[in-house]
């Protein structure tokens, strides 16, 4: 069973409600139990949030890597190519942000 902090929005797997919530601390009467539907959903948008989320870090990486190109400059079509590579990652970086805001507002978490 999901149990949801009213304070802030902390997720419990168990039981029963935890005496205190381990993020703010919260008293477990803060906590409710999250309906099986939306459950389910939590569940089920795991492993999804995950990829997102190391979508996320190995554009962030590839920012970083591009940047490097970029100060090498090595000659001009080498450092287009890095410019690119970096407006590239930029755009999966934000996707992936996108989705994951859309997943949280939707109580996939």
């Amino acid at each position: 069973m999901l149990w949801k902090c009213a304070v802030c929005g902390y997720v419990h797997e168990g039981d029963e409600a935890p005496e205190k919530c381990p993020k703010c601390g919260a008293p477990k009467e803060q906590f409710s139990a999250i309906a099986e539907d939306d459950a389910k959903k939590i569940y089920m948008s795991d492993r999804t949030n995950d990829i997102h989320m190391e979508i996320v870090r190995l554009a962030m990486k590839l920012e970083k890597l591009a940047d490097e190109g970029i100060e090498i400059n090595l000659d001009p079509p080498c450092v287009a190519l890095f410019k690119n590579a970096k407006k590239e990652a930029w755009v999966l970086k934000q996707r992936s942000k996108a989705e994951l805001a859309g997943h949280m507002s939707k109580g996939k978490w």
